[in-house]
């Protein structure tokens, strides 16, 4: 049982398909203002805008979507969400609806603030105070080892950046 409707020669009744749509494809061609928009649109799409300072606070944008970084978290932290009346002029992305209509946000991302005192202090904990207890570890092991070494009468040699290693050095942070 054959179809003459799925015949895959192309026979002389069956025209070149490619040919009939060669005009239409020619005249696709993008005006600069076109091309223009679509630029703008693919930066738009592809990140958030700058939050606008406010004085005495960080601000930063949050995601709802990350199980391990969750906004309850960071609400426990000290971060507030922050609202319309915070930053005048942003009305047009206050979110409305869902568990943060109200709030500002761009999709799945929100708006915080935090008190600078309280950021300045995070980031003295993440960017030396802890660093500092890790170079200590290694400190404290990399001796260790010298010790073993000395007591077996083998010897240890030690690397060029070894000696600043442990060294407590005071946190310099410019939060301009």
């Amino acid at each position: 049982m054959s179809d003459e409707r799925l015949k895959k020669s192309g026979g002389e009744s069956r025209g070149n398909r490619a040919m009939q749509d060669r005009a239409v494809t020619e005249n696709r061609a993008l005006s600069d203002e076109d091309r223009v928009a679509m630029f703008r649109q693919q930066f738009f799409q592809s990140s958030l805008p700058d939050l606008p300072k406010i004085p005495g606070w960080h601000m930063c944008w949050l995601t709802t979507t990350n199980p391990r970084d969750s906004i309850q978290t960071r609400i426990r932290l000290g971060y507030e969400p922050v609202k319309p009346e915070d930053v005048p002029g942003w009305e047009y992305a206050t979110l409305k609806t869902g568990d943060w209509a109200g709030f500002i946000g761009v999709n799945e991302m929100l708006a915080f603030k935090l008190p600078i005192s309280l950021y300045e202090k995070y980031m003295k904990e993440a960017h030396h105070d802890a660093p500092l207890r890790e170079e200590e570890k290694l400190t404290d092991t990399a001796e260790f080892l010298e010790e073993q070494a000395r007591a077996s009468k083998s010897k240890v040699t030690m690397g060029d950046g070894h000696a600043d290693i442990g060294q407590h050095r005071e946190a310099q942070f410019d939060l301009s």
